[in-house]
């Protein structure tokens, strides 16, 4: 059926440029390139990225789905401006997602990825700590994501892995925008994260528990601090 080829083939360019819009938009949130309560309509993107308004507007209600954007009726999107109490919510929802699990597998045992999986996850653990030690904001984001991201797959659970990454990058919208006023970072940004890929994979539920509190404790200081200042 040539047909049903070449509509296949339209679907997935159209699904993989949506993704791209949104992927792309969420690195500028990420980056403070669009600032907490900025507004634009599908057309002003559209133009940006030189694209047709159709992806632009899948993209952009991906990321309302996402809760990085507000629908303004008759006006366009507005990114959404999170407070120190969403940012304390989402760390406890993120805790709770955590504890919980610790608490069915006490010993931990993931159920994806082998030694393969580890070196990827020491990888990203190495370059989120020099990135930190370094001070340098988008490069940590970056990394850290894909840290959490690689180290939530070894559950087997996509779901879960998919909330906390939202919950995750609701919280570096939220700091961000306080982040880049800060004139050195350098040494400032939690950078654990070998030590907490090492325990998950000798199986050091009682060092897993402290890291990840740790990293709590850390995230919820600083994001009072800088939004207090």
């Amino acid at each position: 059926m040539p047909g049903a080829s070449v509509v296949w083939t339209a679907v997935i360019r159209r699904s993989t440029l949506r993704e791209q819009l949104a992927d792309a938009l969420r690195e500028e949130i990420l980056a403070g390139r669009l600032g907490p309560g900025g507004e634009f309509t599908v057309r002003e993107i559209a133009e940006q990225y030189g694209v047709s308004a159709t992806p632009v507007r899948e993209a952009l209600v991906d990321l309302s789905a996402q809760g990085l954007l507000e629908v303004e009726q008759h006006r366009g999107f507005r990114i959404k401006r999170f407070s120190l109490a969403d940012f304390q919510h989402m760390i406890e929802a993120q805790t709770l997602v955590s504890d919980g699990i610790l608490a069915h597998r006490p010993a931990l045992s993931p159920r994806e990825g082998g030694p393969e999986a580890f070196t990827s996850i020491r990888r990203r653990a190495v370059a989120a700590r020099q990135a930190a030690l370094a001070g340098d904001l988008d490069i940590f984001i970056a990394y850290d994501l894909r840290f959490w991201r690689e180290l939530d797959a070894l559950l087997g659970n996509p779901h879960i892995g998919e909330f906390l990454d939202r919950l995750r990058v609701r919280c570096w919208a939220f700091t961000v925008p306080y982040l880049r006023r800060e004139r050195r970072l350098a040494g400032r940004l939690w950078a654990a994260h070998l030590e907490l890929s090492d325990a998950v994979e000798r199986v050091d539920c009682a060092e897993t528990r402290r890291l990840l509190r740790d990293h709590r404790e850390h995230a919820l200081a600083m994001a009072a601090e800088l939004a207090t200042a």
